[in-house]
């Protein structure tokens, strides 16, 4: 799936032409490349697009006197579809930057791309640490969450709370063993152990041979190091195979809010998960997933809400530099202070990690919640100096714009 949406008024067009030539093609042209028909469309998606728009609305369509547009594709959570989409927007589309990439394989493989072409890439849905480890460029960034975040957040809480032997059912791709590896030394630093773990296909429906492996670990906690309608599924089907009610725990390494309304809170109640994002922490993010709602039926996840905040923070950088060449926004946007709905007093490192506050939290039963989307008790805040890893630690070899 694949559409234009163009944001700018008419009279934008009519702009003079010394901000025209500090602006390539005469506009702005951001691609939110994403999942829109799989595992992930829930957490990303569509929304994602729409989060877009709102941000591109917020600051009336253009920047620097020129339009903004938005693109968007689905790319099947395949990385060579991805490729092929993000090389015809950069080579022949006009595409400044590309942003949410949903699926680590597919945003590994983009934003090597995009590096090779001096394009901005903001990446709000894959999650693997690689992003701004081994694999950063001086124009890549990383914004909504990564698996050593995760890790922190939900692995240290389960392991508190007595769940210190793990199995782990693990998506077959590059962001499952990033949460799974780093999972697992969160694991052991606290005490806890490993017992074992195995791989599954991305967007199986049939767990139940991985279960059966599960169940006869005999570990505390199997932890899924998988994300949407796989954790769902999983969820589901532990509690058809009895584990839960053996007294083995589940520990959903990543869960949105879309998971747990799709779950139910009768499935999900009492799970810990992390989150960078919930709309009813403050008046702040409460208007803007209200908003969000009118729009979309739902409440925001953290990617969609990181993904707004991606682009609204992308645009705000062209202004300050006066141009959108990658190098001068890239720069920039590594010398801001984040402030919006999505994050508070958040800067950005060196290697493009943003280091946004993130946040633990547990499922409400049905009986603590007072209605629909009211689903989360936030029991600690992880300052993002704490949730991720320092930029030295890393190991990305470009640490400057």
């Amino acid at each position: 799936m694949k559409f234009l949406y163009v944001t700018a008024a008419t009279a934008a067009l009519l702009a003079g032409t010394a901000t025209a030539q500090e602006v390539s093609d005469g506009k702005v042209k951001i691609g939110i490349l994403n999942d829109q028909s799989g595992a992930y469309s829930a957490l990303g998606g569509l929304g994602s697009v729409e989060a877009a728009k709102m941000a591109v609305e917020e600051v009336g369509g253009t920047v620097l006197g020129m339009p903004v547009e938005i693109v968007a594709a689905d790319h099947q959570n395949k990385a060579d579809v991805g490729s092929s989409i993000a090389r015809e927007w950069l080579d022949a589309g006009q595409v400044d930057a590309i942003m949410d990439l949903t699926t680590s394989s597919v945003a590994l493989a983009v934003q090597n791309l995009a590096g090779e072409r001096n394009k901005v890439t903001m990446i709000t849905g894959g999650g693997t640490t690689e992003l701004t480890g081994k694999a950063c460029t001086p124009y890549s960034f990383h914004w909504a969450y990564d698996t050593h975040a995760l890790a922190v957040g939900t692995g240290s809480a389960v392991v508190a709370q007595g769940g210190d032997s793990w199995f782990f059912l693990t998506a077959d791709y590059a962001f499952g063993y990033s949460l799974e590896e780093n999972t697992t030394k969160t694991v052991e630093a606290a005490g806890g152990k490993v017992l074992g773990s195995v791989r599954h296909p991305l967007n199986t429906t049939d767990f139940s041979a991985f279960l059966l492996q599960a169940q006869a670990s005999g570990a505390k906690v199997v932890g899924l190091a998988s994300a949407g309608t796989d954790t769902q599924n999983a969820i589901k089907q532990a509690a058809e195979f009895g584990l839960t009610q053996a007294g083995q725990n589940m520990a959903g390494l990543l869960l949105m809010i879309s998971d747990v309304h799709g779950l139910g809170l009768q499935a999900a109640q009492g799970l810990y998960l992390t989150e960078s994002y919930y709309w009813d922490r403050d008046d702040q993010s409460r208007d803007f997933g209200n908003r969000y709602k009118e729009r979309t039926g739902a409440m925001p996840t953290m990617v969609q809400a990181g993904t707004y905040s991606a682009v609204l923070s992308y645009l705000k950088a062209i202004e300050a530099a006066g141009s959108d060449d990658a190098a001068k926004v890239s720069e920039q946007l590594k010398g801001m202070t984040i402030n919006d709905a999505f994050a508070r007093n958040a800067t950005v490192a060196p290697n493009g990690r943003l280091m946004s506050d993130v946040f633990l939290m547990q499922v409400k039963s049905p009986e603590e919640s007072k209605g629909e989307w009211d689903y989360y008790h936030v029991r600690a805040t992880i300052p993002g100096a704490e949730a991720y890893m320092k930029p030295a630690e890393s190991g990305c070899p470009l640490v400057t714009g």
